[in-house]
């Protein structure tokens, strides 16, 4: 085959032929080996002054040697700026100058795809840390996730970034797990709307998003990481997979990573039915599949149902995972021997091969004016380290200002009888290991939570006032003494004296409490810090009940990573103030709740449960599920999953269906009323429940279908219009299709899911109606002025 044009530019590159033609051609002219380079990554740490970047030496791999390995060319480079610290500018530079080596080397020109972590923010040196995904969920505004994506984006194509390793769209199952700070919420509908919005935002800015983990990571027994997950076919069909679906349809995200998990056997990673069955031949997924880190390696050494590196290869291949991350293990010389010995067919090698180069040439990598130097450094002495560095800010005025409104609306209160606002208080004990802890707004992958710890002689890199120091600017009148009491986890009761002591000379005790983000037990929520029960860390509990037995009111402000229990402090404290990780204005808006100056409108993306014990326990359950006379075990949360309050009311009224009775493939209309009735202006969040009293499967007794933010003044009301597809009640029948069965259902218009305000008895009619993943996702809501004449 010519490989040249008439003009004499390659096949590959030449602009005016389909990407399929361009790809087709690249492939037919490269050796095996040249192939498999295409399908893994190298793990590397861009430069501190502009130089290439350095292999990153990981204790789960060998040392790679980049000059044997780029002339055979390079798939992906892994977090060149999400590895050590490193000026944004001369982390640029650094990739540029490591792209323009890889091109150079490999007989193609091609440069490696380069990727990042993003999931609050993207994790490098002195970017913006934006609150974790928990707290996305709790806002319940798509609208802002994806304003808030689509700037992490555009930092992260600033410095050289292709691929962004978000949104994670593992719904909780048990809230025990370390990861549950990194996840959207319990129900599947919000973790999809919240999670698809975040898709959106970052493929606005030309960065390919990452779904993960697919399927099933958060199912896992005992809320334990890897472990096995316990879940038949419905469980995973209507609870885990529906977000997915959502974020590939409507977000069109161009690249999904497995779940580590093995579900009755099967190890994700392995799945030909899940990953090339359901994924591309049935939902028509055209990107790429890349492997969580070290999950090819895993199906030999933790599920062992690989003999060897080669067989892991093959089996991963088969099973559809296209790029093997963070390092080359399996996909680089076992594979390319197992394809020589006819262990593993070319085709299957070409197959992720087209994926691979198809995305390459979409994002402009293929092109023959490609150029890696970002415009920031257009014109910059770039052999002076000093000329370049600081020519580019990750985290400047408009990206804090975003992050502020994303913390704003996601901090939660709880209960309040009726000591917030605070107003002007005179003598305050702000008491707890939060209170003076400058990253305890942070997840476990922001950047100085996940890497900064490493280093600890690096500056942080980005402002994060404390919860002492904010307070101090909103409260300037007043007198504010400090006592950690303990620390998150180290069990030290000796501080609790002083703190009392100082909570007795107050007017009011605000006792901030909740976790450290952290890596494999470095923290209490993070990546493998997994727990046993939901009891606060350490001796807080202790602290917190101490504080109570005083007649000093009580505040209780979390900072944490997952719902904990607070026992006494649900019917004790005077209020209670939720915040899940923040970010970098995390403090500053959980001092406009307390003072008033932010009217909060967040409602809870996860159940905050009654006592420790209670996990396994969502609100997305079944009858059995809830609270019975015959178990002496009550599930029943403190504060369900929807929850949240306000400093002023609203009331629904005026419910019409307009449409009560509709085909299994038809739609039912509501409408009604919502008004502020309160004295300040403020948000309700509508939620709206469907409830199916008899159906051919066990149901959970209800699920979220649809939610909007309605605004409004003080006396302004608002007449909404509800749409219900019969669609949206569909679910996997008996014969594992999905199926919408004609019969009675209940939408419950709810400010929560204990909390309905009105509710809808409506029918279904006709005959029992199978659909399939073109339905109907959303119960829309449509909301117009109420003259208030």
């Amino acid at each position: 085959m010519t490989v040249e044009n008439i003009a004499g530019t390659s096949l590959w590159n030449d602009l005016s032929l389909p990407v399929t033609a361009r790809v087709d051609a690249l492939i037919d002219a490269m050796t095996i080996e040249e192939k498999t380079a295409q399908l893994y990554g190298v793990w590397v740490g861009a430069s501190d002054q502009g130089g290439e970047v350095a292999p990153h030496q990981h204790d789960m791999e060998e040392a790679v040697d980049l000059d044997a390995l780029l002339p055979s060319g390079l798939g992906q480079l892994t977090r060149p700026f999400g590895t050590v610290p490193v000026d944004p500018a001369l982390g640029a530079l650094s990739l540029a100058r490591t792209q323009m080596r890889i091109a150079a080397t490999n007989r193609f020109g091609i440069p490696a795809l380069a990727h990042d972590e993003c999931l609050a923010g993207f994790a490098a040196w002195g970017a913006t840390a934006y609150p974790v995904p928990l707290s996305w969920g709790a806002t319940f505004d798509p609208d802002t996730v994806r304003r808030m994506a689509a700037a992490i984006g555009r930092d992260m194509r600033s410095v050289g970034v292709h691929q962004g390793l978000a949104p994670v769209l593992d719904v909780v199952r048990d809230a025990r797990w370390g990861r549950v700070e990194e996840t959207i919420g319990e129900d599947p509908y919000l973790v999809g709307t919240i999670g698809t919005a975040y898709v959106q935002g970052l493929e606005s800015a030309g960065v390919a998003a990452t779904l993960k983990h697919f399927v099933g990571y958060s199912a896992s027994r005992a809320g334990r990481n890897l472990a096995p997950a316990s879940m038949g076919p419905r469980e995973r069909a209507d609870v885990l997979l529906p977000p997915f679906e959502m974020a590939l349809r409507e977000g069109r995200a161009r690249s999904v990573m497995n779940a580590y998990t093995d579900t009755d056997g099967m190890p994700s990673a392995a799945d030909e039915e899940l990953l090339t069955g359901l994924l591309r031949d049935t939902w028509g997924f055209d990107g790429t599949v890349v492997a969580d880190y070290f999950a090819i390696a895993f199906l030999k050494t933790l599920h062992g149902i690989a003999a060897d590196w080669a067989d892991a290869a093959g089996t991963a291949l088969r099973a559809g995972i296209d790029v093997e991350l963070p390092n080359i293990k399996t996909y680089g010389a076992p594979l390319t021997e197992a394809v020589a010995d006819g262990r593993v067919p070319e085709a299957l090698v070409d197959r992720a091969l087209r994926r691979t180069l198809t995305q390459k040439a979409v994002i402009g990598l293929l092109d023959p004016d490609w150029n890696p130097l970002p415009a920031a450094l257009h014109g910059a002495d770039l052999n002076d380290p000093a000329a370049v560095r600081g020519r580019i800010d990750l985290d400047g005025p408009e990206n804090r200002a975003l992050a502020r409104t994303v913390a704003e609306k996601a901090v939660l209160l709880l209960s309040n009888d009726g000591i917030l606002p605070l107003g002007r208080p005179r003598r305050v004990a702000l008491i707890g290991p939060n209170a003076d802890e400058p990253v305890a707004v942070l997840g476990c992958y922001s950047f100085p939570q996940h890497i900064g710890v490493r280093h600890p002689g690096t500056p942080l890199g980005i402002e994060l006032p404390t919860l002492r120091d904010t307070l101090a600017h909103e409260f300037p009148d007043a007198e504010i003494t400090v006592a950690p009491g303990t620390g998150i986890d180290d069990g030290d009761l000796s501080g609790i004296r002083e703190a009392a002591r100082l909570a007795r000379e107050s007017d009011i005790a605000l006792v901030v409490l909740g976790d450290r983000a952290g890596l494999f037990g470095r923290g209490t929520s993070g990546e493998g810090c997994d727990v046993a029960t939901l009891a606060l860390p350490g001796v807080q509990q202790r602290l917190l009940d101490t504080l109570l037995d005083l007649e000093t009111p009580v505040v209780t402000v979390l900072l944490a990573g997952r719902p904990y229990a607070l026992g006494r402090a649900v019917e004790e404290s005077a209020a209670i103030v939720q915040s899940f990780f923040p970010g970098e204005e995390g403090a500053r808006a959980i001092a406009g709740v307390l003072s008033g100056r932010t009217n909060p409108s967040a409602r809870l993306p996860v159940s905050v449960p009654r006592v420790p014990g209670s996990q396994p326990a969502t609100y997305l359950g079944a009858r059995l599920a809830h609270v019975s006379e015959v178990s002496s075990s009550d599930p029943t949360p403190a504060f369900a999953f929807g929850h949240g309050l306000s400093y002023t009311r609203f009331d629904w009224t005026d419910l019409i269906i307009v449409v009560e009775e509709a085909p299994t493939d038809g739609e039912f209309v509501l409408t009604f009323t919502v008004r502020n009735t309160g004295g300040r202006s403020g948000t309700e969040v509508v939620q709206i429940y469907l409830h199916d009293p008899v159906a051919s499967v066990v149901q959970p007794v209800q699920r979220l279908v649809g939610y909007t933010r309605v605004e409004l003044q003080q006396g302004e009301a608002r007449r909404l219009r509800v749409v219900v597809p019969a669609d949206v009640a569909s679910f996997t029948g008996r014969d594992h299709r999905r199926v919408v069965e004609p019969g009675e259902l209940e939408v419950r218009l709810a400010a929560s899911s204990v909390d309905p305000r009105l509710t809808a008895r409506v029918t279904l009619t006709g005959a029992v109606r199978h659909v399939d993943h073109t339905r109907r996702l959303h119960a829309t809501i449509e909301q117009d002025p109420v003259d208030q004449a």
